[in-house]
């Protein structure tokens, strides 16, 4: 049967978890976040996904170790103790995705999470990570729209600016947890 004929599988949603801080969803999302002002770049996101807030946001050149760690440092040290779980794609900053001869199956930020006693659980498609992936599309509207009236046109100066947009993107639109 071609493809175009066959029925689409109907997938079963995910209900958002009960308590703040319970599963926060991970993920980078490459733009023109500047409008050909500056380079495209990377927008790192971390989303708590029963309240729906921003709990950081970060620009980066590149989806790599070294940012997804250096981001939520100071997100860490103050909430970590409330992050039981990490959900993510299968990207390499995450899971090692090549066989190898060595026995080490976990990558350096991996390494962090479990010092931390968080575990990470990986989604299987982008759908499944539906939260973080129609977050990524609102602030690909808005975030940039705020920046051009901003007139911010570098990543340093955007990085700087953005834990106000956070604090007002949180006030417009995060929902109250099933359980507090």
């Amino acid at each position: 049967m071609p493809r175009s004929k066959r029925l689409k599988r109907p997938y079963q949603p995910r209900y958002n978890r009960d308590c703040f801080g319970e599963l926060i969803q991970i993920d980078g999302s490459y733009h023109d976040w500047f409008e050909g002002r500056s380079a495209k770049c990377c927008l790192l996101v971390y989303l708590d996904d029963a309240t729906r807030k921003l709990l950081h946001l970060r620009f980066c050149e590149t989806e790599t170790t070294f940012d997804y760690i250096l981001s939520p440092e100071s997100t860490l040290n103050n909430t970590a103790s409330l992050w039981p779980f990490i959900y993510s794609d299968k990207h390499s900053v995450f899971r090692v995705n090549q066989k190898s001869s060595q026995d080490s199956k976990i990558t350096q930020f991996g390494r962090i999470l479990n010092e931390l006693k968080i575990d990470i659980i990986f989604a299987n498609s982008p759908q499944a990570k539906g939260r973080v992936e129609r977050a990524n599309r609102t602030l690909q509207d808005r975030l940039i729209k705020e920046m051009r009236l901003e007139g911010i046109s570098s990543i340093a100066k955007a990085n700087a600016w953005l834990p106000c947009f956070i604090e007002q993107f949180n006030q417009k639109f995060a929902k109250c947890a099933r359980n507090s």
